[in-house]
């Protein structure tokens, strides 16, 4: 039995060398590797796109999970607190309020009834907003003027 083994292992078909280990170690290494990072990357950096009211009907399966939340800011609700850039506001959307917190610079159209879209986790005080995660919609001076408004304007002068 003992020189059938040896045969065995001396077919160099058959046997492992030590660089086919090495090169079997190092794919299977990088394998892991890339697999793990590529599971912490889409784990951390996905956000549920959410309403204030979907949020809030049941706040506890919303618990300490990335978020972004979409709602209007409560009108006199920005606090700013003083010499500094941190914000404490709520954001409204179908009844439902949150509280938000922010350290950072806002945009130029983030105020009072301004449509935002915040981006953090929810805890027990609120939204607990990234940096750079205030994002404030466009006022709507940019939508296109409804057409039938713009037609009466030129009604009078083809008489």
């Amino acid at each position: 039995m003992a020189t059938m083994m040896h045969k065995f292992l001396k077919n160099k078909s058959l046997a492992l060398s030590g660089k086919s280990i090495r090169i079997g170690i190092t794919v299977t290494a990088l394998t892991l590797a890339f697999g793990g990072l590529l599971w912490t990357t889409l784990s951390e950096g996905t956000a549920y796109y959410k309403h204030v009211d979907e949020v809030m009907a049941d706040p506890v399966v919303w618990q300490d999970k990335n978020l972004q939340v979409h709602g209007f800011v409560v009108p006199n609700s920005i606090q700013r607190k003083r010499h500094s850039l941190e914000y404490r506001f709520e954001i409204e959307n179908n009844g439902s309020v949150v509280r938000a917190s922010y350290a950072g610079i806002v945009p130029d159209t983030f105020k009072d009834g301004a449509e935002v879209v915040v981006r953090g986790r929810l805890g027990p005080e609120g939204i607990q907003v990234i940096p750079n995660g205030v994002m404030a919609k466009c006022p709507s001076k940019y939508e296109p003027k409804p057409v039938a408004a713009e037609m009466s304007q030129y009604a009078g002068e083809s008489q």
